[in-house]
């Protein structure tokens, strides 16, 4: 199929599916045709500008673009439209890739289930037996639907505690979120600085690999954007004869984390784990227990640390410096006259307020050092514990001088599920039927917390449990499983993902 007709194809399923997955879509014509006519003729000559020359690739709508908006889903940014394009698009565009239009997200990103946007929910293209819609996931929840519904070729999204990983799991797509710092955030609309990654999303795990290879470089303009001096030592040290030669001529060894076998775990995603490990040691690997103590204290830690960031963060928007301004009077000393809080309550939605609220709470001088600095201590603590499990030590915090990699319960990866369930009936979460309060959404991350965190690399692959394992269904299961490596260890996860990605398990 040539490129035009494959984007063509792509946009003419925007238009066509009511799933809301995209704020903006691409118009049926522009100067968007020209680009893939351009790319076209290039494949033909054999000269393309890489792997990605000519395909659509959406873009979550907290990322900038200079042609089309960036509303971050709220209506604070309702007018919004950037003077520049962040540096992940204009890498993107130079490769030759295409700009497939805006994705769909919770409100600046805090969500768990993309129904917090001011343009309403992201429907999930997969229905369960009884034909209910189902979430999508979140926060990356639109681009995620793009990707699983044909309706670009792959998408960006941003991933804070699991805004990618989970609507991977959620829609039957591949989700990577590389190691923090890899990928640059600069035109990223900041949620949480310190978690914040720009994730891949695609149907397979060779697609988001394409667009890791051109993201993956340093940029001086992003302060938190790794070094080349680091991105040597990490180059260094996997190049290094002991770890080389253990990860390409000896079976992997996966790590079980014993801390992440929670009562919460329904019976069909404890059955994809339990056979994606066998999947794993008959392919010659082996399986280890691990042990994280510190991870039972991750999602407290996260929703004290991540609100705190973004009420900060958040504070810019007061309709003087930025923001769209809220109607009424500007200041008449009554209640509802102040332009900050006409501005700010009109223009942000419950849940970012709710966030906002805690976290201003956790930075006041009372509650400071009793949640924020308790919280960061866990985060080290999770840090520990990770790098006490890998075999290789993290490259930039405690490298081990003579290059020695232990032989005893250390471990390559480390695999466990992305999530607790399967996704839940969309009309429970939108309709107010659901019996559980809105932190109950929270737990929906405890799997996926863990590794932002520590700044770690993590994939959420596919896999289907078929009918025949012996469980109680009618019908085959689709359950995401996530992959979680050391600090660098990017292309091991991205491998072990592909070694499960699409498996269809428990056939035998």
């Amino acid at each position: 199929m040539s490129l035009l007709r494959e984007a063509e194809r792509c946009v003419a399923k925007q238009h066509a599916h009511c799933l809301n997955a995209f704020i903006t879509p691409l118009a049926r014509t522009g100067q968007w045709l020209d680009r893939v006519k351009e790319a076209d003729r290039r494949r033909e000559k054999g000269e393309p500008k890489s792997a990605v020359d000519g395909r659509l690739v959406a873009i979550k709508d907290n990322i900038c673009t200079r042609d089309l908006p960036t509303t971050c889903a709220s209506g604070i940014l309702d007018k919004f439209t950037s003077p520049f394009n962040a540096t992940v698009v204009e890498q993107l565009e130079k490769a030759g890739a295409v700009l497939g239009g805006k994705t769909n997200l919770d409100e600046f990103g805090m969500g768990s289930h993309s129904i917090h946007s001011r343009f309403g929910p992201v429907r999930n293209s997969r229905r369960d037996r009884d034909g209910q819609e189902l979430s999508a996931g979140g926060s990356s929840g639109g681009s995620a639907v793009a990707v699983a519904a044909g309706q670009c070729y792959s998408a960006l999204g941003t991933d804070t505690g699991g805004s990618v990983r989970l609507p991977a799991a959620y829609t039957g797509t591949v989700g990577f979120k590389p190691s923090y710092g890899l990928i640059s955030r600069w035109g990223v609309v900041a949620y949480a600085n310190s978690l914040d990654t720009v994730g891949i999303l695609g149907s397979d795990t060779s697609s988001v690999r394409d667009i890791f290879s051109i993201l993956n470089r340093h940029d001086p303009r992003d302060p938190t954007s790794l070094s080349q001096l680091s991105r040597s030592r990490i180059r260094c040290h996997l190049q290094s004869p002991q770890l080389s030669s253990r990860l390409k001529s000896s079976p992997l060894r996966i790590g079980v984390p014993l801390e992440y076998n929670l009562s919460e775990l329904t019976p069909s995603v404890r059955l994809a784990w339990v056979l994606s490990l066998a999947h794993l040691q008959a392919q010659g690997h082996t399986i280890h227990p691990v042990s994280l103590p510190a991870t039972k204290h991750a999602l407290s830690a996260y929703y004290i640390l991540a609100p705190a960031e973004a009420s900060s963060n958040l504070a810019k928007y007061d309709g003087v410096r930025y923001g769209t301004r809220g109607e009424g009077p500007d200041g008449t000393g009554q209640a509802d006259g102040y332009l900050y809080a006409n501005t700010r309550g009109s223009g942000f939605g419950s849940e970012v307020q709710r966030r906002i609220l805690l976290g201003t709470f956790s930075l006041s001088a009372d509650a400071m050092d009793n949640y924020f600095i308790q919280a960061q201590r866990v985060r080290r603590l999770i840090q520990q514990d990770f790098n006490a499990a890998f075999a290789r030590q993290h490259p930039l915090v405690a490298e081990d001088t003579d290059g020695h990699v232990s032989e005893s319960a250390n471990v390559d990866v480390i695999v466990c599920p992305t999530t607790t369930s399967s996704p839940p009936r969309l009309s429970e979460l939108t309709n107010g039927t659901s019996k559980t309060s809105p932190l109950d959404a929270y737990v929906n991350d405890v799997f996926t917390v863990p590794a932002s965190l520590a700044g770690l690399p993590a994939i959420s692959v596919p896999v289907t449990v078929s009918s025949k394992s012996g469980q109680d269904s009618s019908a085959d299961e689709l359950t995401g499983i996530q992959v979680v490596g050391q600090y660098g260890d990017d292309e091991l996860v991205m491998n072990v993902g592909e070694l499960l990605a699409g498996s269809r398990l428990g056939d035998n």
